[in-house]
């Protein structure tokens, strides 16, 4: 049975003005009642009337997906595919499809702003991209609301994970353990994520009165097993000393290193510990089991979706701030287990 914003009133025992003031992202109501009535409606599987919607905002109701102009990993990535679904299935509630942004709509080559602007979106989330493409700087500096859930750039709103915060919960574990041969394969250096992610590393290390060696850090040319797999060969054949743990910038990654590890003579986590980062659905599942850094992936993608409503409706300022979500650490079988004797 189709139901609309009366029913769901009546059901829920408040105004239909509240309801609409809650699917619009507007007005003054308690954060308790807010999250009942989001809950319900997503229980119900209830869609605001989109075409209603359109001729009343003046909107298209139509939000555009930027993914991804760097990686090229596409949308099997498992950490940004769940992000960018969690977006979604809270973007929808409220009425808006999402589509895809790309740079050719049938023969003609469009940049990514005319393509917004022939399709008339409302707003766009970036996924991932890359700030030194014109296509992605001309966008941010664009009329058009934007959020980013990967980059920072001046006048774009970002929403992502706390990576110092993260690496720190991963050394300052390895330091209880006691390891003190500390190494880290991150993915390409041209990524946001794991740019900063091996500036904290390194900051972390000082902080902890110990050196960072080049020799026991390694850039794998690609996002996954392969490029950590090849690292941490390159690694343990360069060095007299193999480290006792690596911090592999990404899950895909550390399960590379695991295995280049495990054909080098080494075993995990006896004579070398290992933490990922992500915490992705497998990597529970891997074996051992890994160790890791964990994401929030559905607070991202939730907040982002909030925050680009909100820059939609005009009720926040388009100008730079960087939300940041805070991680938390998944021990797991990758690491020595904590001395409690120490």
């Amino acid at each position: 049975m189709k139901r609309n914003i009366y029913d769901v009133a009546r059901n829920m025992n408040l105004s239909p003005g509240t309801i609409s003031k809650i699917l619009n992202g507007k007005g003054n109501v308690s954060t308790k009642t807010r999250e009942r009535v989001l809950k319900y409606v997503e229980e119900i599987g209830f869609t605001p009337n989109s075409s209603a919607r359109t001729l009343k905002s003046k909107k298209s109701l139509t939000i555009g997906i930027v993914f991804s102009d760097i990686s090229n990993f596409g949308l099997e990535h498992p950490f940004f595919s769940s992000v960018l679904q969690q977006f979604k299935n809270y973007i929808e509630i409220f009425g808006y499809e999402i589509v895809f942004i790309v740079n050719r709509v049938g023969n003609y080559d469009l940049s990514y702003l005319k393509w917004c602007l022939v399709k008339n979106v409302d707003g766009v989330l970036i996924v991932t991209g890359n700030i030194n493409k014109p296509n992605i700087i001309e966008l941010v500096n664009s009329e058009i609301p934007t959020v980013s859930t990967d980059i920072k750039m001046d006048d774009l709103y970002s929403v992502m994970s706390d990576d110092f915060m993260g690496m720190k919960l991963g050394l300052e574990f390895a330091l209880k353990l006691g390891l003190r041969k500390l190494a880290c394969v991150s993915g390409p250096l041209t990524s946001r994520a794991f740019y900063e992610r091996y500036l904290a590393f390194k900051e972390i290390l000082e902080e902890n009165n110990l050196t960072f060696k080049e020799k026991y850090f390694r850039v794998s040319p690609t996002y996954g097993f392969t490029g950590g797999y090849n690292a941490t060969k390159e690694l343990l054949e360069e060095v007299k000393e193999a480290p006792d743990f690596i911090f592999a910038l990404s899950d895909e990654i550390a399960y590379g290193v695991i295995r280049a590890l495990e054909d080098s003579g080494l075993k995990v986590p006896e004579d070398v510990s290992v933490i990922g980062y992500d915490d992705v659905s497998f990597s529970k599942h891997f074996t051992p089991a890994l160790t890791t850094i964990r994401q929030y992936k559905k607070e991202i993608g939730e907040t982002a979706a909030k925050r680009l409503l909100a820059l939609i409706d005009g009720t926040v300022k388009p100008e730079k701030q960087v939300e940041l979500i805070p991680v938390s650490l998944v021990i797991r079988d990758s690491t020595k287990k904590v001395n409690l004797k120490q």
